[in-house]
């Protein structure tokens, strides 16, 4: 596998490792669809490659792992319906499912911001390692969508209602946050590193998880972890109105603030992300919950809600987004389930079939 410097994903090997660096660090390396087709691609070679003993992810520079998807592909695709916006999903949502499956070690180094599909590229990974700068986060209500790539079956299995609470208020994670949330697994400062990545790569470098063992810290206390007992009361509602009153009920510093990042969120996004998050626990597996969301997305991008969020966050930046409708108290009553229904035949994202 050849490798340019220019190239938006640099695919090498190092070692017994196969080496995956996301190189766009302008864009805080922001996954474009042919990212996500060159991974998919090198990951099924290297499934198939003995010489590849494990893969290792991390993003170039130092700012990000992954932001999140190119949301302005999708905005721009727009006027052209939604035929790119459901192929670059269902692609993504493929390697977010093989990821988790995968039949060798996965290394993912969360430093910096991993947001959205960053989430999706590392959050399945059988080892996921996060620094002192990692800042994790699920903001999608921000722009009118549900926490995807996984994100609702990552979030229905973080502890008690941490999940309902980062899905709708898009609060982000620090390392111990992360490892809280079992978004991640290991602490490992950045000055360190060097060295993980180094012996993960040499061949006489030692079991992948004595490596990690070795190089791991202390990430320090998590406030999630503290707040618990206002997540649990608070985020327990059935329906966004329901957690409003309960944070109003408890009344702290922190949940007044809660309650506050609220507020700017699509109400529409916020109930579905309620939804799908509970639901996702009782799915059997990733892939159940990543055809979900594929529903909920393509509704979302198609009735306008997301492509309105993305004008107001990125494109014109003017953060007043016309949310439809405007309110919680203006939600249809049928609204889940109308979302949540299966798309026309032969349209739904059918993981099974690759």
């Amino acid at each position: 596998m050849g490798v340019t410097d220019d190239a938006e994903i640099l695919v090498r090997r190092e070692g017994r490792a196969g080496r995956l660096t996301l190189n766009r660090p302008k864009a805080l390396n922001a996954l474009t669809y042919g990212m996500v087709m060159r991974m998919w691609e090198a990951l099924n070679e290297w499934a198939a490659d003995p010489a590849v003993e494990l893969v290792l992810l991390d993003g170039a520079g130092e700012r990000a792992l992954c932001a999140g998807g190119d949301v302005r592909s999708l905005y721009d695709s727009r006027t052209e319906g939604s035929q790119f916006a459901r192929k670059f999903w269902a692609d993504e949502y493929r390697l977010n499912a093989l990821i988790k499956t995968y039949p060798k070690p996965y290394v993912a180094i969360q430093d910096g911001i991993v947001m959205g599909g960053g989430i999706g590229v590392s959050g399945h990974a059988s080892h996921r390692i996060v620094t002192e700068r990692s800042h994790l986060a699920m903001p999608e209500t921000t722009i009118g969508l549900i926490p995807d790539v996984g994100g609702t079956w990552l979030l229905g299995h973080a502890p008690g209602e941490a999940g309902v609470y980062l899905g709708l208020t898009s609060a982000p994670m620090n390392a111990a946050d992360a490892i809280h949330a079992r978004f991640s697994d290991t602490f490992c400062a950045t000055e360190k590193l060097g060295a993980l990545k180094a012996q993960l790569c040499d061949p006489k470098g030692g079991s992948i998880d004595t490596v990690i063992a070795g190089l791991a810290g202390n990430p320090g206390p998590s406030s999630l972890a503290q707040h618990a007992g206002d997540i649990d009361a608070g985020f327990a509602a059935d329906t966004v109105q329901g957690v409003i009153d309960r944070l109003d009920a408890i009344g702290s510093e922190w949940a007044l603030k809660a309650k506050s990042a609220l507020g700017a969120k699509s109400p529409k996004a916020m109930q579905l992300t309620l939804a799908a998050t509970r639901q996702a626990r009782a799915l059997p597996s990733l892939e159940a919950a990543l055809e979900i969301e594929y529903r909920l997305v393509c509704r979302l991008f198609e009735d306008g809600e997301f492509p309105e969020g993305v004008r107001a966050l990125i494109v014109d930046k003017d953060r007043a987004p016309k949310w439809s409708p405007a309110s919680l108290d203006a939600l249809p009553a049928d609204l889940v389930a109308a979302y949540l229904a299966p798309l026309p035949p032969g349209q739904d994202l059918d993981l099974s079939a690759h």
